[in-house]
Formats: C-alpha cells, sequence, structure tokens
C-alpha cells in the first residue's frame, strides 16, 4: 500500500476526474464506487477494483481492512482525510473509494424478466428503480439514450450495489427491442398513469419487460405502440401519479407476488 501526501498524484487526480465529470467517466469508461458496501459488492461480484482508495484512520475499520486485504497493494493508496474529503463527494467518514471499469455487456437474448427506462432523467429515481429491479429477479435493465448515465456517483448510490448484480444495457432503440421481444412471444407491460388496465386485473405471463418512461412525459408513442398491456396502478388517494422509482417497484413485485402464487 502506498501513503499519498499529495492532491497532485496522478491516481488521485484520475478519481477526482471521473467523480465530477460525467465526460470523463464515458470517455474513460470507468466509475467511482464510494463507500464500503458499495466497495465490498462490486469486490465479491466482480472482482478487485482498478484502484482502492482509503482513509488512514479508516484502515482500523474490520469491514475496510478486509477490502485493503482483498486487493493487490499496488492498487491502493492511503490518504488523509483532509484529502479524501477534498477527492470524495460524500464525507471523509465512508472511508473508502474504488475506481472500477464500467461494465459493459456483451450482447445477449433477452431474459425472461426485464425493465426497460427510458428517457428516465434522475439519477435517484434511475439508482432505485435500478435496486428494486435487482431485488425483483429482473435479470436486464435497457435504458435509452436519453436516460440517466447507470454510472454516474447518484445512480450508484441509490443503486445500493444493485448494479452488480444487472445486465445493465445503455444507448438501446427501445422500440425496435421491444418489438422484436413481442414478436418473440414476450409482453411488454407499459406503465402509464391514466387509463390504462388496473394492475390488478391485468393479465401478462412470466416472460415480460417492464417500460417505464420519463418522470414528466411518460413513454413515447412509438414504445407504447410495442406494449402489449398498458397498466395503471389504482390510487384511490387521489394522488395524480407516483414518482417513476415508486411506480416501478409497485409492478415489479406485482409480478413477484404473481410468481409466487401461480
Amino acid at each position: 500500500m502506498q501513503r499519498v501526501t499529495s492532491r497532485q498524484n496522478p491516481r488521485l487526480r484520475e478519481a477526482s476526474r471521473l467523480l465530477t465529470s460525467s465526460r470523463e467517466r464515458r470517455k474513460a469508461g470507468r466509475c467511482v464506487l464510494e463507500g464500503e458496501h458499495l466497495v465490498a459488492v462490486y469486490c465479491e461480484r466482480v472482482g478487485p477494483p482498478e484502484l482502492l482508495i482509503v482513509v488512514d484512520e479508516a484502515r482500523d475499520d474490520p469491514a475496510i481492512a478486509a477490502l485493503v486485504a482483498s486487493v493487490p497493494a499496488s492498487a491502493t493508496l492511503a490518504v488523509s482525510r483532509a484529502i479524501f474529503a477534498d477527492l470524495a463527494t460524500l464525507p471523509a467518514d465512508i472511508g473508502v473509494l474504488a475506481v472500477v471499469p464500467s461494465p459493459a455487456p456483451a450482447p445477449a437474448p433477452p431474459a425472461d424478466f426485464c425493465v426497460l427506462l427510458e428517457n428516465v432523467q434522475d439519477p435517484g429515481n434511475v439508482g432505485s428503480i435500478l435496486r428494486s429491479a435487482a431485488a425483483a429477479g429482473v435479470r436486464q435493465v435497457l435504458m435509452s439514450e436519453g436516460s440517466a448515465f447507470a454510472w454516474s456517483p447518484k445512480v450508484l448510490r441509490a443503486g445500493q450495489g444493485a448494479h452488480f448484480h444487472l445486465a445493465i444495457f445503455e444507448h438501446v432503440d427501445l422500440p425496435a427491442w421491444a418489438r422484436a421481444f413481442r414478436i418473440a412471444g414476450g409482453a411488454l407491460i407499459a406503465t402509464v398513469a391514466r387509463r390504462g388496465t388496473p394492475l390488478y386485473d391485468a393479465s401478462f405471463g412470466r416472460r415480460r419487460a417492464l417500460a417505464i418512461g420519463n418522470e414528466g412525459s411518460g413513454l413515447s408513442a412509438a414504445l407504447l405502440n410495442e406494449s402489449t398491456t398498458r397498466v395503471s396502478i389504482p390510487m384511490p388517494g387521489g394522488v395524480e401519479s407516483l414518482n417513476a422509482a415508486a411506480a416501478a417497484a409497485v409492478v415489479l413485485f406485482e409480478c413477484v407476488r404473481r410468481d409466487a402464487t401461480a
């Protein structure tokens, strides 16, 4: 392990650029994981990160010590709280961050349970949907070009490690994908705020994709035209709509409930 005392260290500066610039993250194909939980999930599911940065005082924490032990010493930097605080977007108390390649799964046939995100732009919503999708047993998430970058710090924090339980495909032509999925016998469940079949009355099989649209405008006409079922969540309280992440969770776990009782 190398102890770094200069903020000008090249590897620290690279981590800082990745944290602060979406352009740099996309260009480099790398992202930054902040906090022991995210880094531990990555290590468990993928392997050691390219770079681990730890706060000197945090090395006595058993969980962080275990991470340090699992990463080659040449890939580990120890820094002061002050340097870490300048670098990270979260408080220095988190104690650790890691630079990792942004996973890019190889093209694959559609899974039996997928989520489509069309122009979902809020990073918190995207991360929360990924977390609910992973918990519900979804295998693939396909995202349109207009959606928030899946590997941004805010999305990663909201996802809480869900990214590494999913195959995430970005910049997908969702109407074309949905058309092929439907022709092959899959059901595309389109969520709409109003005038859809009430969710608990709707019929859809076990091979399905759930489409979630933009927070303001919903799903595009092109994607709605490829749907086999349009569903709305009953809201007897009179609220006009749920946010995208809440709506996705409701529909995802209705699918889970049906699978459990089938």
